[in-house]
């Protein structure tokens, strides 16, 4: 059934008269007739009486009339929520991010951004790279920021900055002998599903250092902990290595290999996009290209 229908009916209740109520509209009185006629069809009753003063709405006229103001209210409602999420800077989205990129790139993000556009509500989950990455293909986060992300044919990918997993310590080597004596000393701090982990003893095997001893951690949270309080040599991306550290870790020597980072947005190439959405992978790029030209400066 017509939408319109119901909106010219709720006229023609209100004026008791065709003629007043195609005035009203612009509209022929045979149109409104016609009209009346298909909504009696449809429903299977009479709406109208004609009179000679008019019409005159029969009890199913006034149940539809009362039924078609509250269609209507909830359908012009409807359509400004609609329209505020297309045109305006109002919606909810949720974001993925790698546990310990989130750590140094969300604090300075959040609260500008929140600020700045208190429309926009956002929701954090965070996780390995690899899942956020495939939360996002499943559709369960609108955007992602990860670390080395795979190609994906669902996903736009846009790179924000680069990092590097390096060696660090609270004191330098200072010679690369010295830093292989200091590796091989151990502890060797390390998150083992970090694939430059595994490089890293690959690498060792190949200058023909063994470390004396390796802890493994589940968090790179835990290594930057144990390498700050003095226990070792930590495994770390430069960037965790660096916030909030307060200068207590250092790259262990220039000499020793390190690892390049790429860290991405990811989102999917069909998303839907919204004012408010545009806003927010607006914003996300912005931050991470501002983190890349801090680190050129």
């Amino acid at each position: 059934m017509d939408t319109e229908w119901l909106r010219v009916f709720r006229v023609i209740t209100e004026h008791t008269s065709l003629s007043a109520a195609a005035r009203s509209l612009g509209c022929s009185q045979p149109t409104l007739s016609a009209t009346v006629q298909r909504l009696e069809a449809h429903f299977e009753t009479t709406l109208l009486l004609r009179t000679s003063r008019g019409v005159e709405v029969t009890s199913t006229g006034l149940a539809l009339a009362r039924g078609a103001e509250q269609v209507l209210v909830m359908l012009g409602e409807l359509e400004q929520e609609i329209a505020g999420l297309e045109s305006g800077e109002v919606g909810k989205f949720v974001v993925g991010c790698n546990d310990s990129l989130g750590a140094y790139f969300l604090p300075g993000f959040l609260g500008p951004f929140m600020e700045a556009a208190p429309g926009i509500e956002i929701t954090l989950w965070n996780g390995p790279s690899d899942d956020v990455l495939q939360r996002v293909v499943d559709r369960e986060l609108h955007f992602g920021l990860v670390v080395n992300p795979r190609p994906h044919l669902d996903l736009v990918l846009v790179d924000l900055f680069a990092d590097a997993v390096d060696l660090f310590s609270t004191v330098a080597a200072e010679s690369e002998a010295e830093a292989h004596a200091r590796v091989q000393a151990g502890p060797v701090m390390l998150v083992e599903r970090l694939p430059q982990s595994m490089s890293y003893l690959d690498e060792f095997a190949r200058l023909g250092i063994t470390p004396g001893r390796l802890l493994t951690c589940g968090e790179l949270e835990l290594v930057k902990s144990l390498a700050s309080g003095g226990l070792g040599i930590g495994v770390l991306p430069r960037r965790v290595a660096r916030y909030g550290n307060g200068g207590r870790l250092v790259r262990l020597h220039p000499s020793m290999v390190a690892w390049p980072d790429r860290i991405a947005l990811v989102y999917r190439a069909d998303l839907h996009r919204t004012r408010a959405a545009l806003r927010l992978k607006d914003a996300l790029v912005s931050h991470g290209k501002a983190m890349a030209a801090d680190d050129d400066d």
